[in-house]
């Protein structure tokens, strides 16, 4: 099993069994590089822990404990103040980390065990359970490499990946493999059967609007202490992946001003150029800050190239293709640093993406609603409210704040439940994927539309999406990544903000622009928000068509058995003829085929 991950650690690796427990480690050094090592023992309590990721305020959490008479320290790890504040607190002590970490924490006295999981789920921790065994990881792979899991597809789970091209949590892609949830600990004893309890999530309520000076001093000081926390719990250089856009730009100017000079910056673009490459605008930040920056170009064969080690790092099948690119950046970075800062969870929190568009929607709908029942149902009937159109019956007689759980509006939305029905017949029917969002809608209490949305953005696409994706490309490189806009008082803080702090008229994230105005090139605060644009969709108009097809449709295809060799005929004819659904559509299929291959498994 260790040998499995021994890429996100490469420096050390332990083990430690007893008669039906055992676990081991393979750990990245970053802090304390000769102590540290795992899995580490606290004798008087008879705890043992092994432990991935980085408690950024472990320093402070040791302090508070040697005035409450902690004594006898061996290193001067995280991971012992990790061990120490467990057992003087009790599982309790988690709510003092300040950090992204999965670990577990046995009890030889006991023999009982804890996992856990950071807040916002920066690392993965995976387990599987059959009523009598339990196998634990912060990758799959380790799990598969037991020899004690069965290695099955939940079909399930596939079906919902269909839709969001990930799998949702808590399920992951392989039959009674879960993901221990953002915020969770998991409990188990060897006479009891696991129980799950949340000790913390993410949810957006905000409340009454305050100055703009008070709000942007209180980001400051923020943001500056959650970068300034991720750059010095470290041993080793520290850099920055740098895109030239908004969130990593403010992330490397808060780095010079807290005083870190000339430190490394990655960017990456692709060799077709135009909208596939946004390397100025990195490098013009980079010259602004004066940052020793480095620059990756990769082209379609580079691209395709990656295609197997990113079907194989992800675990499951995951159809981001921006994961390539960030395969490609870590594997240049980790020449010279070991750890990254990174931008992910800007848009989640601050009210990014194209939010202020729809927020914009929503009020012009709250003012219709305003008009008499009776004029709003005439108008209906004609369909000529604009914007909205044939929407106009739902303004006259459904609340605005009730449009998201009748809409179920997520970040990703590829095959419908009819789509998937025509592309593949499986013999048993499937619960319909909506299911997830209604679920995750209902358990939100803000009653505003953008709250709503964020809250399930925070809660499902950032976690299974963006954070996973950053975590597998990373670590596939044994290179750390950390997030300062998860920093979890960050969070808390911003989503209890009044909207108009994060959306205010044509404007994001308005509260991070303000930070920016006096801290890096205009062009780059004033330049719209593109995420990372990936040429590969345009790629099967032209060089990749008759690539795509063998893949999917040659005698060696895993799919074409199982799905519908006419439907997917013709969503490589509607992606050669440039229609972006079918394509996106076509990469979701490649993805999962390639991952059925790269595993060895059938549907």
């Amino acid at each position: 099993m260790n040998e499995a991950i021994v890429h996100r650690g490469p420096d050390d690796s332990g083990v430690w069994a007893e008669d039906g427990f055992g676990f081991g480690m393979t750990r990245l050094s970053i802090i304390d590089l000769e102590g540290g090592h795992q899995p580490m023992w606290d004798e008087p309590s008879g705890l043992g822990l092994v432990f991935n990721g980085e408690i950024y305020n472990f320093k402070a959490i040791r302090e508070d404990l040697e005035s409450h008479g902690a004594t006898g320290w061996r290193t001067k790890s995280d991971t012992e103040v990790i061990l120490k504040s467990i057992a003087h607190w009790g599982e309790r002590g988690i709510d003092r980390f300040n950090g992204m970490f999965g670990f577990a924490a046995w009890n030889r006295n006991e023999k009982s065990l804890i996992l856990a999981r950071d807040r916002m789920g920066v690392k993965p921790l995976y387990y599987y359970h059959d009523g009598e065994t339990l196998v634990f990881g912060s990758e799959i792979k380790a799990l598969l490499a037991s020899g004690l899991i069965p290695r099955n597809i939940d079909q399930q789970a596939l079906w919902d990946y269909l839709t969001f091209r990930y799998v949702p949590g808590p399920q992951s892609i392989w039959k009674g493999v879960k993901k221990l949830q953002p915020g969770h600990i998991l409990r188990v004893s060897r006479d009891a059967h696991p129980t799950e309890e949340r000790y913390w999530r993410s949810d957006v309520r905000g409340g009454v609007q305050r100055p703009d000076a008070d709000i942007e001093k209180e980001f400051t000081e923020l943001f500056l202490d959650a970068v300034e926390l991720r750059l010095v719990a470290s041993d080793v250089p520290v850099g920055v992946f740098l895109s030239g856009g908004l969130d990593s730009s403010a992330i490397a100017a808060a780095a010079v001003e807290l005083g870190h000079k000339a430190f490394h910056t990655f960017s990456i673009g692709f060799q077709d150029g135009g909208e596939f490459s946004e390397l100025s605008f990195a490098r013009s930040v980079a010259d602004h800050i004066g940052s020793k920056h480095h620059e990756v170009l990769i082209g379609q064969e580079e691209f395709l190239e990656a295609l197997p080690k990113m079907v194989y790092a992800s675990d499951e099948p995951l159809a981001d293709l921006t994961i390539i690119p960030l395969l490609k950046l870590s594997e240049c970075a980790r020449q010279y640093v070991k750890v990254v800062l990174s931008g992910e969870g800007s848009d989640e929190i601050l009210g990014g993406y194209d939010l202020d568009r729809i927020e914009k929607r929503w009020q012009v709908a709250r003012q219709l609603q305003r008009i008499p029942t009776s004029l709003l149902k005439a108008a209906s009937a004609a369909a000529r409210l604009t914007p909205f159109g044939t929407q106009a019956e739902k303004i006259a007689n459904v609340p605005v704040s009730e449009w998201n759980t009748l809409d179920l509006p997520s970040m990703t939305d590829v095959f419908s439940e009819t789509q998937k029905s025509l592309i593949w017949h499986p013999e048993s029917k499937f619960a319909s994927s909506r299911r997830i969002l209604t679920e995750q809608y209902q358990s939100i209490e803000s009653r505003d539309p953008l709250e709503q949305l964020l809250t399930i953005y925070q809660r499902s696409w950032l976690v299974e999406d963006l954070l996973m994706k950053a975590d597998k490309a990373t670590m596939a490189h044994s290179l750390e990544a950390r997030t300062p806009f998860l920093d979890y008082r960050l969070v808390e803080w911003a989503n209890s903000l009044h909207k108009s702090s994060k959306i205010r008229g044509s404007a994001t994230k308005y509260i991070l622009r303000k930070f920016c105005a006096s801290r890096i090139p205009k062009a780059i605060i004033d330049r719209p928000k593109r995420g990372f644009p990936v040429p590969a969709y345009t790629w099967l108009q032209s060089d990749l068509g008759a690539w795509a097809s063998d893949i999917l449709l040659s005698p060696s295809s895993k799919l074409v058995g199982a799905f519908q060799r006419n439907a997917i005929e013709s969503l490589l004819r509607e992606a050669a003829q440039g229609q972006l659904n079918s394509q996106q559509k076509l990469w979701v299929l490649l993805i999962l085929e390639l991952w059925l291959r790269e595993w060895e498994v059938e549907l």
